[in-house]
């Protein structure tokens, strides 16, 4: 059964270093699961963060614009050329680590049938995976406009500021009918040891769900491409037991 984990929240706060922190984690728990990563966020920063510049996405399947790397085999129907077309542009980080892009999604309201297509191709290759990673744009909506799937752990990633907490309880209010029942919470990032009992106050005040706490690391204003970061990740060790993924 595939685990599935989305980072969510605003641009900025820090999505893109928080998944490959979790990325580094789960390969370090369970070496041996193969992971997708999931691109869904519209800056496509997941991508660059390794030194990709990919331009081959789930988008250009839909509008018929992707340059395909092998010939197109004959006598398929859509749905398979669809599939077939996917599995082109999924990009391999290592053995067991794959990453593929979204961009921009068709709006459930489009009645086109390559909208139910791509989201049964995108559901069916992600069922191959033991883990995927969704590093979404801004909340699970955009990413169910995508594909209509079960989320185990959502996480809405804010900064310790009034404005953060007040859009990272608009972005659980938005979020909630498509998280399914999944566990959704909220991570403070960049968060001063010396301001911690304000951050909680504030989240008090808006009733989020606290599932943890990452302190503000000064080294990623250096590392600004690579976005990793050992304080990061040591910080979500800390409070991962608190998540619904594998233990």
């Amino acid at each position: 059964m595939t685990t599935k984990l989305a980072i969510t929240g605003k641009s900025g706060s820090g999505k893109t270093t928080i998944t490959k922190a979790f990325l580094n984690i789960l390969k370090e728990m369970f070496p041996e699961k193969t992971i997708l990563l999931l691109d869904n966020d519209l800056t496509g920063e997941l991508g660059h963060s390794f030194g990709l510049d990919i331009r081959n996405t789930i988008y250009g399947i839909r509008s018929g614009k992707h340059e395909y790397k092998t010939g197109i085999p004959e006598n398929m129907t859509k749905q398979e050329f669809i599939e077939w077309a996917m599995e082109d542009i999924v990009v391999s980080l290592d053995e067991n680590v794959d990453i593929i892009v979204s961009w921009l999604v068709g709006s459930k309201d489009c009645r086109c049938p390559i909208t139910g297509q791509i989201n049964d191709a995108v559901y069916k290759l992600i069922q191959r995976y033991d883990i995927v990673i969704f590093d979404c744009e801004f909340d699970l909506k955009y990413l169910n406009q995508l594909v209509d799937t079960d989320i185990d752990t959502t996480i809405i990633v804010a900064n310790p500021s009034e404005d953060s907490a007040h859009l990272a309880k608009r972005i659980e209010e938005f979020s909630a009918k498509y998280a399914a029942g999944g566990q959704l919470g909220v991570v403070i990032n960049k968060a001063e040891n010396e301001k911690l009992s304000e951050v909680y106050d504030l989240l008090k005040k808006y009733d989020l769900d606290v599932l943890g706490v990452i302190p503000y690391d000064k080294s990623l204003e250096e590392n600004t491409v690579k976005k990793e970061s050992k304080i990061v990740q040591d910080a979500i060790k800390e409070f991962y037991f608190r998540l619904n993924l594998p233990q």
